[in-house]
């Protein structure tokens, strides 16, 4: 009986023990500068300006010619024509990193082999 006894003491104890669990509260401390660096961050990636790629510079008749052509082949795609003294440009995109971009370019350059990518 005195061992039945002990067995029913032990096994209680080792199941009341997460019952006997201590709570608390955690407290974190942290510099003023990590929220002033995050509301930095914050604001600069909405000022961030995308990575385009330029697929032409030239006369005014080549670049209509290029846009007509990127748009055949391209037809989903974000395409705009640029004057900057003397030269008109083409642009193709708006891609968030230069990975994006870089992947694009792949299959740009097959019809644009002078295509390449830049942030304006």
């Amino acid at each position: 009986m005195k061992l039945i006894c002990y067995k029913y003491f032990i096994i209680s104890v080792l199941f009341s023990t997460p019952i006997l669990a201590q709570e608390g509260v955690v407290h974190i401390n942290k510099s003023a500068e990590i929220d002033r660096v995050l509301a930095l961050k914050k604001e600069l990636n909405k000022e961030q300006d995308y990575i385009k790629i330029q697929i032409f510079n030239g006369n005014r008749l080549d670049a209509e010619a290029a846009l007509v052509e990127f748009k055949t082949e391209f037809p989903d795609h974000f395409v705009e024509m640029k004057y900057e003294t003397p030269n008109y440009k083409i642009w193709v995109g708006k891609f968030r990193t230069r990975l994006e971009a870089d992947r694009e370019l792949l299959a740009v350059k097959k019809l644009f082999p002078n295509a390449f990518p830049f942030k304006p």
